[in-house]
């Protein structure tokens, strides 16, 4: 069961990770308001890029950890 629960966290952060960096929610966020340096840097391509390749990087290490519990069965 704790396998499960691990493998899901991972695809949910992962998917998150992934996808939020590019959506118009994360350049409305509520933290930004005040500060235009930190939504200068977080609105910047390349830190959205690399949000997103830490999403994929959890994606591949939870299609690693399911494709080991299926070779385990």
């Amino acid at each position: 069961m704790a396998h499960v629960l691990s493998v899901a966290s991972s695809v949910l952060v992962g998917l998150i990770l992934t996808v939020a960096p590019w959506t118009p929610l994360w350049e409305a966020h509520q933290w930004f308001g005040p500060h235009t340096a930190v939504r200068a840097f977080l609105t910047n391509p390349f830190v959205r890029g690399a949000v997103s390749g830490l999403g994929l990087v959890n994606l591949v290490l939870a299609a690693a950890e399911i494709h080991d519990l299926l070779r385990r069965e």
